[in-house]
């Protein structure tokens, strides 16, 4: 029961927070909570079908389907979460001081709300689909019992739900005009991590070299099966003994979307001028 509210806890969690950062950046945005339900459940939905298909997506590519879905996935999210800070940085200053005339505005448009949808809905996905492989590795091996897993999930989805809730109401107190800061920071780090994690999962298949594995070994100091090692895994992709090639994705990623986003600032800064 424990190792599967541990899984589900951590899972919940991660997509639980990114949700919650989009959902508080996006505040403003008039309708924007449809939308995000609404790539809730397509990314469950989408999780569904995964599970149905989990035999059939192993046995692709050798045996490595699932490690490259992920890594998909991840990357494609990784692109989104880029553009939507992107997007912010050049809308930021308008949200903050007419939150209302551009909240219309962009709901009319549609194109930042399609985005929301899609976002969440991938978040919810890998998170989702990579729950049940967990789990089923859990019942598959001997070491639980239907009851336990479910018993256990349900609780880790819990914590990890109100966990995140908890955050994204926290969110809801900072000023509007500091508030796309945080949440461009967040999203900046999010990003990040899934762009190391998805190279890990490159790696493990043999598509990318791992250059140096691991880099550094902080197992013994930081765990990331602890609370403390879970929570900075979900914010800013924490890993105790990363390969060389996760740590370059982990700051490419960085570069380019704060790269992106001070070249769409300056552009929006000579075009006002």
């Amino acid at each position: 029961m424990l190792s599967a509210a541990i899984i589900v806890f951590r899972e919940s969690f991660e997509a639980a927070l990114l949700i919650g950062i989009i959902a508080a950046a996006t505040r403003s945005i008039a309708q924007r909570s449809r939308w995000i339900v609404a790539g809730i459940a397509a990314g469950l939905a989408g999780a569904c079908v995964v599970a149905a298909l989990t035999g059939e997506i192993a046995t692709q590519f050798d045996g490595a389907g699932q490690e490259i879905f992920n890594a998909v996935v991840l990357g494609i999210a990784v692109v989104l979460l880029g553009w939507h800070n992107i997007w912010m940085s050049a809308h930021g200053a308008d949200l903050a001081a007419e939150a209302r005339q551009v909240g219309r505005s962009v709901g009319e448009d549609g194109a930042e709300l399609s985005m929301i949808l899609t976002v969440v809905a991938l978040a919810v996905l890998r998170e989702g689909s990579e729950t049940v492989l967990f789990l089923y590795g859990l019942l598959s091996g001997g070491e639980a019992t239907k009851t336990s897993v479910a018993s256990g999930g349900a609780l880790g989805l819990l914590m990890g739900a109100v966990l995140g809730f908890i955050l994204y109401a926290g969110m809801l107190r900072i000023p509007m005009r500091r508030l796309f800061a945080v949440t461009s920071t967040l999203i900046v780090l999010i990003a990040a991590g899934m762009a190391s994690r998805a190279a890990q999962f490159l790696i493990q298949v043999d598509l990318l070299p791992g250059l140096q594995t691991p880099l550094w070994d902080f197992n013994a100091v930081l765990p990331p099966d602890s609370l403390v090692g879970g929570t900075l895994h979900a914010l800013v992709g924490y890993d105790a003994s990363p390969a060389g090639m996760q740590v370059v994705f982990y700051v490419a990623t960085i570069v380019l979307i704060l790269t992106g986003m001070q070249m769409v600032r300056s552009a929006r800064q000579s075009a006002n001028h």
